[in-house]
């Protein structure tokens, strides 16, 4: 069995059962996994062990999953995967709005587990991050646009926002094909290499995420949504003047 570097994963479920199976599974592959112990600390506890990833319960004691990963962006932008009994696509789109990078329901399978888990440890750190260090292009202009993939830092005119790294993927393949539309199907294969654990609509969440984003550089409007096809990413857009409420239910 191949084994993994040895990253450190954070486990913070408060099922002892389930934790321990998903503790056990985890180091079988070579990772180096801790718990959380006081679930009102959960953040200082990220803080002391500085994980690679964290697999996140929603149904937490005190505070839930939500806010823990609310809590942990403020100082880190390592994966985080969630998982939870909730399996309403309105739970994974307040995940993934609070900043989580996937989802898993409970129940779920231990090979599911360890696939995302593998999956997004090679996105972030492992092979197919090195390759897109090694093949890293030079910084693009787009319009009034100037993309920086170095570091992830996108500017227009005095202002500049430094975007999380799949934001800044999705916004990169939109902007390379600017004025042309480009489908959910090749976002999706652009953005996550396991493409058939993905749910749609985390594109989608992902989509209105990056939007929001552009918002502060006076770009709400600059994806454009084409129906049944894909989007359409339009640098000489303007400030969103009819900006889409929800994020998952508009898009499609």
């Amino acid at each position: 069995m191949a084994q993994e570097p040895a990253y450190r994963i954070m486990l913070v479920e408060d099922e002892a059962k389930i934790a321990a199976i998903l503790q056990a599974e985890l180091e079988r592959y070579g990772y180096r996994v801790v718990q959380a112990r006081d679930f009102g600390r959960v953040k200082e506890e990220f803080i002391q062990h500085q994980p690679h990833l964290v697999v996140l319960d929603i149904n937490l004691p005190r505070y839930d999953g939500y806010y823990w990963c609310r809590q942990i962006r403020t100082v880190s932008k390592v994966p985080i995967i969630f998982i939870s009994a909730r399996g309403d696509d309105v739970d994974q789109v307040r995940a993934l709005e609070s900043g989580g990078d996937d989802y898993i329901t409970k129940p779920f399978s231990l090979e599911l587990a360890v696939a995302k888990v593998n999956s997004s440890i090679r996105r972030a750190y492992g092979e197919y991050a090195l390759a897109a260090d090694a093949a890293r292009p030079a910084p693009a202009v787009v319009g009034d646009l100037v993309l920086d993939p170095a570091a992830n830092r996108v500017s227009r005119g005095g202002a500049s926002i430094e975007l999380a790294p799949r934001e800044f993927q999705l916004l990169w393949t939109l902007a390379r094909r600017a004025g042309r539309i480009v489908t959910r199907e090749e976002l999706l294969e652009a953005l996550w290499d396991d493409v058939d654990f993905v749910d749609d609509n985390t594109l989608t969440v992902n989509v209105a995420r990056l939007r929001r984003r552009l918002e502060e550089l006076g770009l709400g409007a600059a994806i454009e949504t084409k129906r049944g096809q894909g989007y359409l990413f339009n640098p000489a857009a303007g400030p969103d003047r009819t900006r889409e409420g929800s994020a998952a239910g508009r898009e499609r």
